[in-house]
C-alpha cells in the first residue's frame, strides 16, 4: 500500500475560448486578492487563450499565479496549419498544458493515444501536463462511467516520465461542464477513489502524490462541498475562473 502523503491543491482556470488583451486586468485583481493569503495554501493555475499566454505571463510575473496553455500538438514541429507545439507555448510563458480536455476529445476528435501523445510532448519540454478524463451522460446513465475512466487513465497516460511533480489529473464529467449541473459528492468521491488505484497501479507509490482535479460547474456556491471531498485535490474551473472575484471565490477556500 503506498504511504500516506500531503499533497499541495491546485486551482486551475481553464479560459477556453474567451479573453483578449485586456483581461489582463483580471490577474491583475486576482493577484492583488492573492496578497492576503497568509500562506500560499495552494497552488493557482490559469490557461488562457494562446494569443495572450505571453502577455498574462509577463504581467502574473512576480506574483503566486502560473499561466498555461489548453492545449498542444503532439509534434515538434511540421506542417500542422493552426497548431501550436509545446515548445511555443512553453516560449510563450506555458509552465503547464491541459491535455485532452472533453472538448478537444469530442470537437477534434483526439483519441486516448493522441492525448497520451501530447502529454509525452509537453514533458519533453518540462511543461507539466494536465490530462483530462471523464464520461458523458450516456455513459454514466448505462453505468459505464468506471469502464470509461479506467480505459482513459491506462490509455491517455504517458508511459514513461511522468511523476507527481509534472503529472496531474483532471475528472470532468462531460455532463457537468458548463451546464451547472455536478455530481454527487459521493458519485466524486467514487470516481476520484478510483481514479487514486489507477494511478498507484501505474505510478506506485508516486501515484499516491499525483494530484486529482475535479472539473465541471465548479463555483463560489459549491466549491468547499467538492474540495472537502477525499482525494479531490483541487479543481479546474471554467466560467468560473473568467472573473478575478469569482475565481478568488474558490480559492480562498483554502485560505
Amino acid at each position: 500500500m503506498a504511504p500516506s502523503v500531503r499533497r499541495k491543491p491546485i486551482i486551475a482556470g481553464n479560459w477556453k475560448m474567451n479573453g483578449l488583451q485586456k483581461s489582463k486586468s483580471e490577474v491583475t485583481k486576482l493577484a492583488k486578492r492573492m496578497e492576503k493569503l497568509p500562506t500560499r495554501a495552494c497552488d493557482v493555475l490559469i490557461c488562457p487563450p494562446a494569443t495572450i499566454i505571453a502577455t498574462l505571463s509577463q504581467t502574473a510575473k512576480g506574483t503566486q499565479i502560473a499561466i498555461g496553455a489548453q492545449d498542444c500538438h503532439q509534434n515538434d514541429s511540421g506542417a500542422h496549419t493552426g497548431d501550436l507545439s509545446a515548445a511555443m507555448v512553453k516560449e510563450a510563458g506555458a509552465k503547464w498544458i491541459i491535455v485532452g480536455h472533453s472538448e478537444r476529445r469530442t470537437d477534434h476528435g483526439e483519441t486516448d493515444k493522441v492525448v497520451a501523445a501530447k502529454a509525452i510532448a509537453a514533458l519533453g519540454q518540462k511543461c507539466g501536463a494536465i490530462v483530462c478524463v471523464g464520461e458523458t451522460l450516456k455513459e454514466r446513465k448505462a453505468k459505464d462511467t468506471l469502464k470509461v475512466i479506467s480505459r482513459q487513465v491506462r490509455n491517455s497516460l504517458p508511459k514513461e516520465g511522468a511523476t507527481a511533480k509534472n503529472l496531474i489529473l483532471a475528472y470532468e464529467p462531460v455532463w457537468a461542464i458548463g451546464t451547472g449541473l455536478t455530481p454527487t459528492l459521493d458519485q466524486i468521491r467514487e470516481v476520484h477513489a478510483f481514479i487514486r488505484k489507477k494511478l498507484i497501479t501505474a505510478l506506485g507509490d508516486e501515484g499516491a502524490k499525483v494530484r486529482i482535479l475535479y472539473g465541471g460547474s465548479v463555483k463560489p456556491a459549491n466549491a468547499s462541498d467538492i474540495l472537502g471531498v477525499e482525494d479531490v485535490d483541487g479543481a479546474l474551473v471554467g466560467g468560473a475562473s473568467l472573473k478575478a472575484s469569482d475565481f478568488w471565490g474558490i480559492i480562498k477556500t483554502y485560505a
